[in-house]
């Protein structure tokens, strides 16, 4: 069997590793070819182009390597009409896989679209491309599923790895030695996000919020992992003009590992609100954008929950503080809150170990089943 497969950041590469060796499993001398990265080349895919090409983040980005990527994809569906695969798979990317999904599926060949974009979430009109661009629809998430069905497109809900991954009771005091952190007392874990445009909007409203729990909790330790070097130094300016909270420690990388040792966490709206909940830690997430860009987005914008916690629960089960609510004081409060009522903590973390094992399906060999079946039919 061949299969067509682009992936084009690094969160795509561990899917695609994960369904290239579930599907190898099952027919070992399986073919995978085009844009890769280094897991799934490792699980045996070859890749045409470096997926490097492809990471490309920002509207400027984008239109300063708009020719090459074009370039790139133009160059692909030429080599796949002239090699048809049993399928191709695009995984997430979707501005670059759905348009060569099309042109792939107009010549007959099936495709398949791994990781929905947040098309129920805004721009809903794209549902329409996607249903013209694909043959089956894989979703990471169940509410995605549902709203597949309801536009007749479709779709399998596999699950999420990281479900799969981490397991559904996550000791806090084996993290707290691996870390080398406090064995007693609270930890406030603080992730202000993984990009600059995050630490510029969120960073010192954290460390304020940080320092007015300090102020009310005297012997809460607060703990913020920061993913590389630039991030830190970020940080570190940041805190460099106003007053560190009390036992603020600093951590290279090793978030899941922080959240894991901590009692609440504070954190940026993103996939680290989904490792938090797998790792059954009360949270308050926070988001905030420029002024402009929060403008626009809030007129597009379909749903009245962002983070993957509330979205997935169908509530408003974690508190969420949005642009002008981002406040220190009402962060403060809210994690507040959590430390102090740990029977409220507690019944949250029931909804968390639900939501887990809903979404802990053995993602790779859900998609695997779905691929081989699509190609089969």
């Amino acid at each position: 069997m061949r299969f067509g497969i682009v992936a084009g950041e690094a969160s795509g590469d561990l899917l695609g590793a994960g369904l290239i060796a579930a599907i190898k499993q099952r027919h070992p001398d399986a073919v995978f070819e085009g844009i890769a990265g280094p897991q799934m080349i490792a699980a045996g895919a070859v890749s045409l182009y470096p997926m490097e090409r492809l990471s490309v983040m920002g509207l400027v980005e984008v239109l300063g390597r708009y020719r090459e990527l074009i370039g790139i994809r133009r160059r692909l569906a030429e080599h796949f009409l002239a090699n048809p695969p049993d399928v191709f798979i695009g995984i997430d990317a979707p501005d670059f896989n759905l348009g060569l999904e099309r042109r792939l599926r107009e010549a007959g060949i099936k495709t398949a679209h791994y990781v929905s974009p947040s098309v129920w979430a805004w721009r809903q009109r794209r549902v329409k491309k996607i249903a013209r661009s694909t043959d089956l629809m894989l979703t990471l998430f169940p509410f995605e599923a549902s709203f597949y069905e309801q536009h007749h497109v479709p779709v399998r809900f596999v699950g999420h790895h990281l479900a799969d991954t981490i397991p559904l009771e996550v000791d806090k005091s084996v993290a707290r030695r691996a870390l080398d952190l406090p064995a007693t007392g609270e930890i406030l874990a603080l992730l202000p996000g993984s990009r600059s445009s995050e630490l510029r909007y969120l960073a010192a409203d954290f460390i304020g919020a940080a320092r007015w729990l300090c102020a009310r909790r005297p012997g809460l330790t607060v703990v913020a992992p920061l993913v590389n070097a630039e991030r830190r130094a970020q940080f570190e300016a940041v805190l460099a003009e106003q007053d560190a909270p009390p036992s603020l420690i600093l951590v290279d990388g090793h978030s899941r590992e922080v959240m894991a040792a901590a009692d609440v966490v504070l954190l940026a709206s993103g996939t680290a609100a989904l490792e938090a909940m797998l790792l059954k830690r009360p949270m308050v997430v926070a988001y905030r954008l420029a002024a402009l860009t929060y403008w626009l987005v809030k007129r597009m914008i379909k749903v009245d929950k962002v983070s993957l916690p509330n979205l997935l629960a169908g509530e408003h089960l974690v508190p969420e503080l949005i642009q002008h609510d981002a406040t220190p004081e009402r962060l403060g409060a809210a994690v507040l809150s959590y430390l102090e009522n740990p029977q409220a903590a507690a019944a949250v973390n029931v909804r968390f170990d639900e939501i887990h094992r809903d979404l802990r399906r053995n993602a790779s060999e859900q998609a695997a089943e779905a691929i081989l079946q699509l190609a089969a039919s």
